[in-house]
């Protein structure tokens, strides 16, 4: 998965013959399954149809602040496409965008739309040699940098003019790799490694049957994704549930019992930098594994339970510069019994759901919880669907991680 995934990406088209790569450039970013609208500049319809970006982008393309064939037309507000956007990017960017941008000159949507953004602008220059050189476009360039916008440099290469040199925009992968590398480069956990649990365990009683728990894994998965997209390297180690998850950053290792899981977690623990652990790991599991099915008897059926391992406190014991997060879902002293755990298992922070809240615990999309850290500080949370927790619980540990 890109980190363009999900993103809203707003393309301005303005008026060179490399507008043509625009096309291209938009089914690149759909593909990474981001949103794109596209704002062209009157003279780029010369180069590149509304129409060729409208179906490739599945939006409207804008090109002037209303239709003036339409006298009941709405005002294509320009503000409201510059705050819509996560990112714009102005490709290709011509001199005289590039002056109109420097100086505030808003006399054309795109321009208008630029001064109205709040996100990262992205810009990539294209014009001829001798335009490229000129002391006003060098003047442009540098202060437009200076004010903020990302420069994705022009290269050198056959130019339309015939001749042979600098002010070639870059292709559009070219683009699209700049963009993501930019973004990766920012993000808080980059080059972090967080080892993650997630879902119940299953222990097995016979061939068919298991002691489990009622956890849907997505805590976990929601943790799992919001790492990845704050940069993270992810391992998530998940027992058997439903929950999906497509992210580059994302090795996903699936086990069954508490015993597998044990397993998995000594096998990376060591390497990571943080290790959050949300499965609901079962207690117990039976002492005696029948090789057969149980047939039903009208006797009652007994089953003799052994504990299975701390998982989360052997991870504790060994802990070294690892920064560990444990959860706990309570019922009753809830407080009391998260700090005792805290202790117990040598945790970093622990995190607390209680079923007592409305729209905590198991299977919900929903979570609210309360973060408790080794001094026995809390901060609590209001109840939100659990990618805002998840969000919430990595602001966190890097805000932790930086005191």
């Amino acid at each position: 998965m890109s980190v363009l995934q999900g993103k809203k990406i707003l393309l301005g088209v303005t008026g060179g013959i490399a507008a043509y790569k625009t096309a291209h450039l938009v089914r690149l970013f759909i593909k990474l399954k981001a949103e794109v609208r596209v704002i062209l500049t009157p003279s780029a319809k010369d180069f590149i149809t509304p129409l060729t970006l409208s179906t490739l982008s599945k939006n409207e393309v804008f090109s002037s602040f209303y239709d003036e064939e339409d006298e009941n037309a709405v005002w294509n507000n320009h503000v409201e496409l510059g705050l819509w956007a996560d990112l714009m990017l102005i490709a290709p960017a011509t001199a005289n965008t590039m002056s109109k941008m420097k100086n505030g000159s808003a006399d054309n949507l795109l321009v208008a739309t630029y001064l109205s953004a709040k996100c990262p602008v992205y810009f990539a220059p294209a014009m001829d040699l001798d335009m490229y050189k000129h002391a006003s476009t060098k003047e442009s360039l540098e202060t437009l940098q200076s004010i903020g916008n990302i420069l994705i440099p022009a290269t050198s290469g056959e130019l339309a003019s015939g001749l042979v040199g600098e002010g070639r925009m870059a292709e559009p992968e070219d683009i699209v790799s700049f963009i993501e590398k930019d973004i990766l480069n920012q993000l808080p956990f980059k080059d972090q490694k967080v080892l993650i649990t997630a879902g119940p365990t299953h222990e097995a009683i016979d061939p068919v049957r298991f002691i489990g728990n009622h956890s849907s894994g997505k805590m976990g998965f929601a943790l799992a994704k919001a790492a990845a997209n704050f940069g993270a390297q992810v391992t998530l180690v998940t027992g058997p549930t439903h929950q999906s998850i497509d992210h580059a950053l994302v090795n996903r290792i699936n086990v069954v019992s508490a015993d597998d899981m044990y397993q998995a977690v000594h096998e990376y623990f060591e390497e990571v930098d943080i290790a959050i652990f949300s499965a609901a790991v079962a207690d117990y599991k039976p002492k005696n594994l029948a090789n057969q099915k149980i047939k039903k008897q009208d006797a009652s059926l007994h089953l003799e339970l052994e504990p299975t391992q701390d998982i989360l406190a052997s991870a504790g014991a060994i802990k070294k510069n690892q920064f560990l997060v444990g959860f706990a879902l309570e019922t009753n002293d809830e407080l009391e019994n998260a700090k005792k755990k805290i202790n117990s298992k040598n945790l970093d922070a622990i995190v607390l759901n209680s079923l007592n809240d409305k729209g905590a615990g198991f299977a919900t999309n929903t979570n609210k919880i309360t973060i408790i850290d080794k001094n026995f500080k809390s901060e609590v949370y209001n109840l939100k669907s659990k990618d805002e927790v998840a969000q919430d619980i990595f602001n966190y540990i890097q805000k932790s991680l930086q005191s």
